[in-house]
Order: C-alpha cells, then structure tokens, then sequence
C-alpha cells in the first residue's frame, strides 16, 4: 500500500427535500384541505479515526464526496426521508485543516473520534404548515435548504513515542530493523527512505512505536530534499532520536544541521514543539571507524555539547549512546536509556 499523508478532497452535504404542496381529496370527507409533507433533512458529512489505517490513499484519486439528499414530502403529510449521515475513515492522527493549510477544525488524535464537517440542509415545510384560519387552502411550499460545502486538507501526522531523524544515510532504517519486527528498505544511497516506516520495540512489559522519518538535510525546513513533508510526524512523539553517521568526520556539524532544521520548523509554525522535546544522540556505525579516531570524535563532540549546553540552558546534555545498527552492538543499552528516559517522562 503505498503511504499517503496528504490530500486535498471536496466535501459537500445532502440538500434537504422540498416540502409538499398537496390537498386531500378523499372520498366522503367533507371537507379537504393541505396535507403536503415536509421534505427530508440533507445527510452530515463526518470524518471518523479508525485504528490499523497509516495512510490516506483512499483519498488519492477520489477528491469529490457528496452526501445523500434528503427526499421530497409528499401528501398525507408524509416527511420525505432524511438522508443518511456519510462517515469519511481516516487515520487515527489526522487533522483536517481549512483548503489553504491554515485553519485546524479537528484533530482526530484517537480511535473512534469523529468531527461533523458539514451538516445537511434542513428539509421544506410542506404546505400544511401554512394553514391558518385566514389561510385555509394554502397553496405553497418550501423548498429544502442546500447542505454546506467546503474543501478541506486532510494532513495525517503518525502516533508513535519515538520520532527517528538525521541526514541520509544514517542508519535510521537498519536501526528501525534492529529494534522492531519493521523490514524497511535499506540500500546505500541517500533517501532509500521516502515515506515514514512504523515498528514497535520491546523493553520489558513495556512497548514503543518508533516512527522512521526521510533523512533530512540542509535548508529541509524550506523544501530542500525532501523537505519539511515529514516533520510533522514528529510533533506528536514524546522523543527523538537523533541518528548520527559515526563515519563522518565532523559530528558537531552533523548535530548542529539537523538541530538547526529542526528549530526553523517550529519557528514556521510559531510555536516551540520539535525543539523541546527530550532527545538521544545515537551515533552509528561504531564497527565502521577506527577506534582511535572514534575516542577522538567522541571526546570532541562531548565538548561541543557541554559547550552549547552552558550557552542555552542549565539542563545536562542529551544521552549519547555508540553502537553498531547493522552490528546489533549497543542495542541493548539504546534500549535500556530508552525505557529510563520514558520512566522520567
């Protein structure tokens, strides 16, 4: 099933039914008189989150949904039937947003939450409704009222605890694979990873659902690469790991670009959210260094962290573990600081 976290539909509600003009003309009654029924109401249109659903595919090629319209009165003072409400599944964690992106109506962030978009129009009054004593015959009706319509973006931002980012090629896939039962496509070149991959990692009686987002690079934030189509992801992670390529030279650099990135994403939004939540630096790739110049970019990059650690905040720089994804070396302890750090959550 190919992933999908964006689309951009169409929705319109039922029209209510007209009312009836109609008079009874029965044998042996007297007297006669209006009985024309009223029109039926026009159906809802309702956005429903149902779990075990991780994309919005259903609506890709579909982006027009008309609710049903109510049916017209009729004589005897029949009400014409009312629509049927029409209920849209999406994803647990979408959000359905105004046509241009800036308006949020609803955040559907749980199973079985439901958001009534659009209601249906009302139904006609059928001209019995108009019968007065100055009025005995009335001879008109309304008609039904038109439903509501309205374009609407649908943004599916993923449920996990833990958001995995770095650049390309990082390991953050191999990583995913290590931890959780999730196979995504590992191969070395950048971007192998072009939507978001879902796997679940055990600790004890406990469970994480970590979610692997397309690597980032320099100027992500404004639509280089891949750009900040995935960021989103992450906003409703409680952690993130940050993946760091051992074998890369300068891992300060590595750290600060991805940070930075990070940072201007919730400054576009106007709001902090990203940037604050707890984080663990993962460097990778362990095997694939000599241990020399691995002690080395260790020792400094620890000073970079103290360092930029004093200049913001008294908080103690963020958890660095080594290891080895394609190795399986340091899994355990990755684990281990995981679980620790959730328990102080």
């Amino acid at each position: 099933m190919k992933f999908q976290d964006r689309a951009k539909i169409n929705i319109k509600a039922g029209d209510g039914g007209n009312g009836s003009k109609s008079f009874r003309r029965e044998k042996y009654i007297e007297y006669g008189g209006p009985d024309g029924g009223d029109g039926g109401r026009g159906a809802d249109v309702v956005f429903r989150a149902v779990p075990n659903v991780n994309t919005l595919i259903d609506y890709r090629f579909r982006r027009d949904f008309r609710a049903d319209n109510g049916a017209n009165g009729s004589g005897r003072q029949r009400t014409g039937k009312s629509g049927e409400t029409m209920y849209l599944d999406v994803p647990t964690g979408t959000v359905i947003l105004s046509e241009n992106g800036e308006i949020e109506y609803a955040d559907l962030n749980q199973d079985g939450m439901e958001y009534r978009a659009l209601r249906g129009g009302n139904g006609g009054w059928g001209n019995v409704r108009f019968k007065s004593p100055t009025n005995r015959a009335p001879m008109h009706a309304n008609d039904g009222l038109p439903g509501e319509e309205r374009t609407v973006l649908l943004q599916l931002k993923l449920i996990a605890d833990i958001g995995l980012v770095g650049f390309p090629n990082a390991g953050k896939s191999t990583l995913l694979a290590a931890v959780t039962a999730a196979r995504p496509k590992i191969a070395n070149y950048p971007f192998t990873t072009l939507h978001p991959q879902l796997g679940v990692m055990y600790a004890h009686d406990r469970e994480f659902v970590l979610v692997d987002l397309p690597g980032l690079i320099e100027g992500a934030h404004a639509g280089v690469g891949l750009g900040d189509l995935f960021l989103g992801h992450a906003e409703r992670t409680k952690m993130i790991l940050h993946i760091i390529d051992g074998t890369e030279e300068d891992w300060a650099a590595r750290y600060k670009t991805i940070r930075n990135e990070i940072e201007e994403y919730d400054a576009d939004l106007g709001a902090i959210s990203l940037s604050s939540k707890p984080e663990i630096i993962v460097i990778n790739k362990q095997d694939a260094v000599e241990p020399d110049a691995w002690k080395e970019r260790t020792k400094k990059f620890s000073a970079f962290l103290k360092r930029s650690k004093s200049r913001t905040t008294n908080h103690q720089p963020p958890a660095t573990i080594p290891i080895s994804a394609a190795g399986r070396t340091g899994i355990e302890e990755l684990i281990a600081v995981v679980e620790k750090e959730f328990l102080g959550l």
